[in-house]
């Protein structure tokens, strides 16, 4: 399905980049970031665009192919991976930040991958997210999964991800324009967490 998808004349979620990213995107730490279910690489190249260190992963070849030509476009270096998140390997204490821009999974690999990402990031390490909440599914905007159970809020975010310490976890209405799959007025949760370093650093302010 997603090859069909990104193999279309139309890139699906357009070329810029989230709006949430671009927001949050001075909370990551300078280094490595890996893309999680990157898709077509908006993100990632935007990201290799402000001086990071990008590898994009995704299962879908056609897609990863799509960033590869948007990276060359733009002039910016970027790393592709195709996997599957099922039994991706996100490695130990490698990355600087971790981004997933509507990542939506099933609940049980969701929390597999979740707590993959906390290994995989070096402490002090940054895990930005945007996801659908449950209110998508009553709400005027499109995009997101019919199945409220791969959608996530704040609750499941801090179930999920307990030794990350929040520096931003919000529910937000917003409007969303992203290609032919995302736009309207939506409703998601936004979320940016940090590994603690080996000593804890000061305290972090959350916004709800």
């Amino acid at each position: 399905m997603w090859d069909e998808r990104y193999a279309a004349d139309v890139p699906a979620y357009g070329e810029e980049p989230n709006g949430f990213l671009v927001e949050a995107a001075a909370r990551l730490k300078p280094g490595k970031v890996l893309c999680l279910a990157e898709g077509q690489g908006r993100n990632a190249v935007w990201l290799a665009g402000q001086g990071f260190t990008v590898t994009a992963m995704d299962q879908s070849p056609v897609g990863l192919g799509y960033a590869r030509e948007l990276a060359a476009r733009r002039g910016v270096e970027l790393e592709t991976q195709v996997g599957d998140l099922a039994d991706y390997d996100l490695s130990e204490a490698q990355w600087d930040n971790i981004v997933s821009i509507f990542g939506h999974l099933p609940p049980e690999l969701r929390r597999s991958v979740h707590q993959r990402v906390v290994r995989a990031l070096k402490p002090g390490g940054m895990f930005l997210l945007e996801a659908y909440r449950p209110a998508q599914l009553e709400a005027d905007g499109v995009g997101g999964p019919p199945d409220a159970a791969m959608m996530l809020d704040l609750q499941i975010i801090a179930q999920e991800l307990p030794e990350l310490e929040p520096v931003i976890a919000r529910k937000v209405s917003r409007e969303v324009d992203e290609g032919v799959y995302h736009h309207g007025l939506s409703e998601t949760v936004q979320y940016v967490g940090r590994k603690p370093e080996l000593e804890r650093g000061k305290k972090t302010d959350v916004f709800t």
